[in-house]
């Protein structure tokens, strides 16, 4: 052996004793650091504990529960965990804060505002008796021509309805156009008014002192737009002072008469808005005011009757036409709304997903009540202040319910309003 070879093993052995040594002494550190250290303290360092596992579902169907892993029954794919929820957490959805930027997501409070009473109720059309006229003669009288009208017929303003020979004109005219008159102006005014009374119109009065001629024919001319209700005379008639010639019903404005819940009736007051909807969908609804309210109740019905006058120019409606009153009365009372498109109506119940913070979404079951423009007022779910989505709820519910998120029931009583 070589003086290099010897050197060469006696440097390996050095550096194998060296690293031996080395070795035992991290490994006495180790032993007696560890040795310091509490079981438990070891145990919640190095163990990592799993949620606990409801049930496994097939997001496809996730109404139906499993209580072990395995294939869906339903679809070729494996079952999936349902973990449960940490301890005073509420099921829900947590979504990253870019994806809900990225999806748009707008949210809101629930606000308390003025809540409006609104009530759906029937309504039918009938005239309005403060816009009829009734045509009588004064005096005796007989007829001598009557055009072809019938009772319900529709008539204008001054269309003519039949043609009166009167004889008891003659005699007071005879003395209004008489000298003596003519030179008395006080007993000129006494015969025009003798002829007033008797029914002589004063347009003809007037005629008759222009042309110096007697006129004891006149012709019966309707005097305002609406419908014949009652005709009395025919042609050749004799007819005795206080007949009723006509009587028509004016159509320029109704009466819808709305039916009010008994209940119901003293939330109501003249001035509130009142909209008609005809049952006929060619015709529009129409707005008016509540003239009053009439002071008795329908003992079968139970029903107090709210009085609306509507203009009807164009005579499109028509007396006895029924349809539904949207009564809105104006109230100081206040009730929670939110905008009407976050809400989302299934068939079975009605939700908003409510926003919660850390990006947490999770869906709450709400009883609706009226619409107010575009927000809904809501009698139970939700409390002033709270956040929901009004852009994007519907794939969050979705989501909701593949996971099959269980959904808290709104009771009624939760609704709040407060003067």
């Amino acid at each position: 052996m070589t003086t290099y070879s010897l050197r060469r093993h006696v440097t390996l052995a050095l550096c194998m004793l060296l690293l031996g040594g080395a070795i035992g002494v991290s490994w006495q550190y180790w032993f007696q650091s560890s040795a310091t250290k509490s079981p438990h303290k070891i145990k919640t360092e190095n163990v990592i504990q799993e949620p606990e596992v409801l049930y496994w579902y097939d997001p496809m169907v996730p109404n139906q529960h499993f209580d072990k892993p395995g294939k869906s029954p339903f679809m070729d794919m494996e079952l999936v965990p349902k973990y449960a929820a940490p301890p005073n957490q509420t099921p829900g959805l947590t979504v990253d804060a870019d994806l809900v930027q990225n999806l748009g997501m707008r949210k809101v409070k629930v606000q308390r505002t003025f809540a409006p009473v609104e009530l759906d109720v029937p309504g039918i059309l009938a005239f309005n008796e403060r816009n009829q006229v009734i045509i009588q003669l004064r005096a005796d009288g007989f007829v001598e021509k009557v055009w072809p009208l019938a009772v319900g017929d529709r008539v204008s303003a001054g269309q003519p309805i039949a043609e009166i020979q009167v004889p008891a004109w003659l005699e007071p005219q005879n003395e209004l156009l008489s000298q003596s008159a003519a030179n008395n102006p006080q007993l000129l005014k006494i015969q025009r008014a003798r002829l007033q009374l008797l029914g002589m119109p004063d347009t003809l009065i007037a005629e008759v002192e222009e042309l110096r001629q007697p006129v004891t024919r006149v012709t019966i001319s309707v005097p305002i737009n609406g419908v014949i209700a009652l005709l009395g005379i025919k042609s050749g008639m004799t007819l005795a002072s206080g007949d009723t010639l006509v009587q028509i019903n004016g159509i320029d404005s109704l009466w819808l008469d709305a039916a009010v819940p008994e209940r119901h009736a003293t939330q109501l007051q003249p001035g509130d808005k009142a909209t008609f909807y005809p049952n006929n969908p060619d015709v529009p609804g129409l707005s008016g005011r509540v003239e009053y309210l009439l002071p008795t109740i329908n003992e079968t019905a139970r029903t107090a009757t709210a009085r609306i006058l509507l203009d009807n120019p164009e005579g499109r409606l028509k007396p006895g036409t029924s349809g539904h009153v949207r009564l809105q009365s104006s109230t100081e009372q206040t009730a929670l709304f939110v905008p009407t498109e976050a809400v989302i109506r299934t068939g079975k119940r009605t939700l908003v997903m409510l926003a919660e913070p850390q990006g947490r979404f999770r869906p709450v079951e709400v009883i609706p009540g009226h619409e107010v423009g575009n927000q809904t007022l809501i009698r139970a779910g939700l409390e002033e202040g709270q956040e929901i989505v009004t852009s994007g709820q519907f794939l969050l519910d979705s989501e909701a319910s593949l996971l099959g998120i269980t959904i808290e029931e709104a009771t009624p009583h939760t609704m709040e309003t407060q003067p």
